[in-house]
């Protein structure tokens, strides 16, 4: 059996929604978003289903899911398909989702006509009455004149279903009176069909209420951009169900989104961040140039919690006063991917010097113009100025999140998403479910941001594919700012192909890798051994130096934090022929180093204190003693890993080691 897409798209390839009915929507959705083709099919559909008999179609009560990418205005469809029901005779409309941002956001959308993003106009009229569109707190309050609406998390409904009182909603409810049941982000509601057991589970409670024989004429439609056609019980519960099907990968296709880009980098994570405000100045700078009004933000991911996305907050807001034309200059010199050049000759070309760049990166990212998107005490406010960060009056120009954006956030004008770590939890070559809401988080940073410069152009579509050398192409596109680990990438990518972002046509080759015999049988193989550091410590009396504590293996190795680094797409290769770099490590005594520099580093960490070194070696009687003895630092060697042309033997490339 088809899904229900599939067969609609046969039946009626071509088939135009009634025209009265088609511009009862337009009329009375906002202008200032101009319905796309792909949502006039969206409506078409529906209004086939609804008015045609086929085969494969439902019984009532219908139950119908639009499988949508994540910026293609599925919320614009919500709202076209209300007018579209209303002058069906629906007057009480139930949204809900699974968590209250989301909610705070629809409710600006649909009820706030101050908002910028206001779905309707500002009269709606329908059959010659002039209608409004209202929030109820129960359907004992509706009217049947107005759209009505009833905002609620899935874990609210569930209580009140499950547990009736006064002014809740209660099943009667749907007994007594045609509702519309919209359900956004619907893959959450889907744990009890995935466990096999829907016994107790949100899940059930929306079946109760749709499929308790309590009146025929309910409808349910769903909404999510990531349905898991993987998963067979997934299929056999929406197989009937999926009324249209846009994802991500077409919507991209079609140049509706931003193209996501990889910049990977062997920087630091300071250096990385400093790369990603230098794009975002240049994107501003850009942009005032061509008459387009753009303010761009930069979102700072950290990995799990919320203490550590805070210190990447802090850490930021000292990197910013640390700022210095020397900042930039660094950026300047070592960066080799090829954007950051561009932004570079750009700004010489503009005559802004680095001096000025780093007087407007730190005028631009004052603490006032950043945000935690983790606040809970302030959720209610974060949330609509995360909602509305493209209005001239909203001035954030950074976020800093976690997991909190995910879902239900709705931005047009990010373009730069900076990894602040560098661990992966991936396995056997698959993205692990860090790797997997790192993808889900740039489907929504790829949003387009529409500009046009001429009438001949589309506001909302790509303009530049093409033209590559074209500047106005960094307008188009989405960077994720990452280590340089081929490892991850890969991971990165499978992800994205997961998350609907490419239709990944290749067909999967296996290729098996055998060591010839002749290797077997060398002395290396059959005497190859793993080799570690051994570290013993059974206690502190009479400890003298290191050698008592166990340390077995006396050379430690540091890595150097290089400007090299690439530009690539997601999904394929942009920059074929850059220069790689080749790592040597180089050796250097410890005892080499001067003494001060290492007294220096010393003194930034209270254990190295002298008063603190005795509890652990009781023997030892100065600092000086610590640093030149062979028996404690001076024995020391160091390994220096990097770069060939950016290893040196100056005191800052020691003194950031020793540090």
């Amino acid at each position: 059996m088809p899904f229900l897409y599939h067969t609609l798209d046969i039946a009626a390839p071509f088939a135009p929604i009634d025209n009265s009915r088609f511009v009862q929507i337009e009329d009375n959705l906002n202008p200032k978003f101009p319905i796309r083709e792909y949502q006039v099919k969206s409506f078409s559909r529906f209004d086939y289903f609804l008015n045609n008999d086929f085969f494969e179609k439902q019984r009532m009560p219908y139950h119908l899911l639009y499988n949508m990418a994540t910026g293609s205005g599925k919320t614009l469809v919500m709202a076209g398909l209300m007018l579209y029901l209303y002058e069906k005779g629906y007057r009480n409309f139930l949204f809900f989702v699974k968590s209250n941002n989301i909610i705070v956001k629809t409710k600006d959308n649909f009820l706030n006509t101050q908002s910028s993003k206001y779905l309707f106009n500002n009269r709606i009229g329908i059959n010659e009455n002039e209608i409004i569109v209202k929030e109820v707190s129960s359907f004992d309050e509706a009217d049947n004149k107005n759209i009505n609406i009833k905002f609620t998390t899935i874990q609210q409904l569930h209580y009140d279903i499950n547990n009736s009182k006064e002014n809740s909603i209660t099943l009667e409810d749907f007994e007594n009176k045609k509702i519309v049941l919209l359900a956004d982000e619907a893959h959450n509601f889907n744990a009890g069909i995935r466990q096999g057991d829907l016994f107790g589970t949100w899940e059930e409670t929306v079946e109760k209420i749709l499929n308790a024989n309590l009146n025929k004429e309910n409808i349910l439609l769903e909404f999510t951009a990531t349905l898991d056609y993987n998963i067979p019980q997934i299929v056999d519960k929406y197989i009937d169900k999926v009324i249209y099907k846009y994802d991500l990968a077409q919507f991209r296709v079609d140049k509706y989104s931003k193209e996501i880009n990889l910049v990977r980098s062997q920087f630091g994570y300071n250096e990385r961040i400093i790369q990603a405000l230098i794009l975002n100045l240049y994107r501003q700078e850009l942009a005032a140039l061509h008459n387009i009004n753009l303010k761009p933000v930069i979102l700072f991911k950290a990995k799990s919690t919320i203490t550590e996305s805070e210190q990447n907050k802090l850490n930021f807001h000292s990197l910013i006063e640390r700022m210095s034309a020397d900042s930039i200059e660094k950026i300047r010199n070592e960066s080799t991917v090829s954007i950051i050049q561009k932004a570079f000759n750009f700004f010489e070309r503009l005559n802004i010097m680095p001096y000025s760049i780093s007087d407007r990166i730190k005028s631009n990212f004052k603490p006032e113009n950043c945000i935690s998107a983790n606040n809970d005490s302030e959720a209610e406010l974060n949330q609509i100025r995360l909602n509305s960060l493209e209005d001239e009056n909203n001035p954030i120009r950074a976020v800093f999140a976690v997991q909190k954006l995910n879902e239900g956030w709705d931005v047009l004008n990010l373009f730069d998403i900076v990894r602040l770590y560098e661990t992966r939890d991936g396995r056997n070559g698959n993205p692990g479910p860090t790797t997997l809401s790192e993808a889900q988080l740039i489907g929504r940073g790829a949003r387009y941001f529409p500009f046009k410069l001429n009438n001949e152009q589309d506001k909302y579509k790509r303009k530049y594919d093409d033209d590559i050398g074209n500047d106005l192409k960094v307008l188009e596109e989405l960077y994720y700012h990452t280590l340089e680990d081929n490892r991850y990438i890969s991971e990165l990518k499978s992800a994205l192909v997961q998350s609907g972002a490419y239709e990944d046509d290749e067909d999967l080759i296996t290729k098996q890798l055998i060591l010839k015999e002749e290797f077997k049988q060398t002395n290396f193989y059959q005497t190859a051994q793993v080799v570690y550091n051994k570290r013993i410590v059974r206690s502190y009396d009479n400890i003298r130096s290191f050698s008592d504590l166990g340390v077995v293996k006396r050379n430690f190795a540091h890595k150097l934090s290089s400007g090299f680094g690439k530009l690539t797409s997601a999904f394929f290769e942009m920059e074929i022929n850059y220069e790689t770099e080749t790592e040597i490590g180089k050796d250097i005594k410890l005892s080499e180093i001067s003494a001060h520099i290492i007294r220096f580093a010393l003194t930034k960490n209270p254990f190295y204190h002298f008063n603190n070194l005795q509890k652990f070696f009781p023997a030892l009687r100065s600092i000086n003693q610590f640093i030149a003895d062979d028996s404690y630092l001076g024995g020391l060697e160091l390994t220096y890993i990097g770069a060939n042309k950016r290893i040196d033997n100056t005191g800052i490339t020691h003194l950031k080691f020793c540090s």
